[in-house]
Order: structure tokens, then sequence, then C-alpha cells
């Protein structure tokens, strides 16, 4: 889990709204309806790594 500190700086790299943990994997922007990854206690804020969860 990432601290709060971290979190509340996080921002969507597509919209610029800020991101919610949904789980210790990864980090949701409710606005866009995507995710990014958490690998190894890293988010992985980049496109190439954007999950869509309209599919």
């Amino acid at each position: 889990m990432l601290d709060k500190e971290i979190l509340d700086i996080l921002v969507c790299i597509r919209c610029k709204n800020s991101l919610t943990q949904s789980n210790d994997d990864r980090l949701d922007c409710d606005q866009c309806n995507i995710s990014f990854p958490i690998i190894d206690d890293i988010p992985r804020l980049v496109d190439e790594e954007v999950i869509d969860n309209n599919d």
C-alpha cells in the first residue's frame, strides 16, 4: 500500500484527476476509467502501462 502522502500528489497522466488505490496492485482514475499498475511498490504512470477499464 502506498503512503497517503505519496498518493495525495499522484495524478492521472491524461486528465490530472486524483488517483485512488483500489487494491495493492493498481491505481485508478475514475474520470478516465483507466488504471495504472503498481509493480514492486512502484506506480507505473506511463501510457504504455495503462489498463483500460472499459474492456
